[in-house]
């Protein structure tokens, strides 16, 4: 699919203009006390003028033959691009917790490492994140690493998602 710079996009944001659209495609997850799972996974990046993106991910669970089984974790939030290829990326997720993440795009590869976080009462907290994106023969490829629970940073969740045709 051919790429273009997406119009009106704030000249702030076109290093990461090859996120812009909509992403699907499946993964897998396991942690230590949680089962292994598969999942379906669609992430929208998209903007309006101003410096920064926004971000929308929601992931269900499913089987074998990949049906959906049940909704699993979402989250948004607001990805600014710094000068020196510096990132800031602000999350709020759909089980009661926030976090800061910091980190380096370069071209077509994104290194994030959480940098603060907040859980509501209800929440689950996070310790400790590692977040890589990167653009894989035209796939986006997804890795979440997490410390939580008292283990350390390990790997939780990951995905390969198809660009969507708008």
């Amino acid at each position: 699919m051919a790429f273009t710079i997406p119009e009106g996009l704030h000249e702030d944001l076109y290093p990461l203009a090859w996120l812009v659209g909509t992403w699907r495609g499946k993964g897998r997850g396991e942690y230590p006390g949680i089962a292994p799972f598969e999942f379906a996974h669609e992430v929208t990046f998209n903007h309006d003028g101003r410096g920064f993106l926004n971000y929308f991910s929601r992931t269900w669970l499913i089987n074998a033959d990949a049906e959906i089984l049940a909704p699993f974790e979402s989250e948004v939030g607001f990805w600014h691009a710094k000068p020196t290829k510096v990132l800031e990326v602000v999350l709020a997720y759909s089980t009661g917790r926030g976090e800061g993440w910091v980190g380096l795009h370069d071209g077509p590869k994104i290194q994030l490492a959480m940098d603060t976080g907040y859980a509501s009462p209800s929440g689950t907290v996070i310790e400790s994140g590692s977040r890589l994106y990167g653009l894989v023969e035209g796939q986006l490829f997804y890795a979440y690493d997490v410390g939580m629970g008292g283990h350390d940073l390990q790997a939780y969740m990951w995905s390969t998602l198809e660009r969507q045709a708008e």
